[in-house]
């Protein structure tokens, strides 16, 4: 790897892993809105996404422009793409999370379960926790942070699980919880795809060291959810 071209690289891993940290952000806001029942801070996060979605192409144009004046060999080459892929799953972890902040926008604020979305504060810290190890193995070429990441997803999906029968308890106990209950799945849905999409830039990096597809863990998320 040749003088410029490592010096290039490591500002896309900065425009990467600063993307990184504004999604991690939107996380943590749109989730904050929806237990708040704040529809004009879920308004304002709404119009911010068109910031990540930008970062998203200047980090592309970045790429291809490196790419096409640097000339690199495989390895190199290889991991032009691994953030070019990466950040396609950031992107698309704040669309998620904008879809957060348009449930906050469209659902009442009538028959709310404080335990049911306490609980998913709880969930939106796991992901914000994964989305920081994930992040850190990719600046740390670090595997077994990459696996690790994979194993908070499991922690992830089985507070899903629990959070998911939670409500089913409460509309059973309420029918007048159905709307919200509804709801209370739909964010919980999302931040549970937001935790495969996680999983997928921690498989991202270990292909980039390693040149193998692998997956990390079973059951993770389909490439065009």
């Amino acid at each position: 790897m040749n003088n410029i071209f490592s010096t290039e690289l490591k500002k896309l891993y900065s425009v990467f892993t600063q993307m990184g940290d504004a999604v991690s952000k939107q996380i943590e806001q749109a989730t904050e809105s929806y237990i708040n029942h704040d529809k004009v801070a879920a308004q304002n996060l709404v119009q911010q996404d068109n910031s990540i979605n930008g970062n998203e192409v200047d980090l592309e144009k970045q790429a291809l422009t490196l790419m096409t004046l640097q000339q690199p060999v495989a390895d190199d080459f290889r991991n032009v793409i691994t953030i070019l892929k990466a950040s396609s799953d950031l992107e698309r972890i704040g669309d998620h999370a904008t879809g957060i902040a348009l449930e906050t926008i469209r659902v009442k604020g009538s028959h709310r379960n404080k335990e049911i979305e306490t609980n998913i504060a709880s969930l939106t810290n796991m992901i914000r926790d994964m989305l920081k190890v994930a992040l850190t193995a990719f600046q740390d070429i670090d595997l077994k942070q990459a696996q690790a990441v994979a194993n908070q997803d499991q922690d992830v999906d089985a507070k899903f699980d629990e959070i998911r029968n939670n409500i089913t308890d409460a509309i059973r106990k309420d029918p007048a919880v159905a709307e919200a209950g509804a709801s209370y799945l739909m964010v919980t849905k999302l931040l549970e795809r937001i935790g495969d999409r996680i999983v997928n830039l921690a498989e991202e990096m270990v292909y980039n060291q390693t040149g193998e597809i692998v997956e990390l863990n079973q059951g993770r998320l389909h490439p065009n959810d």
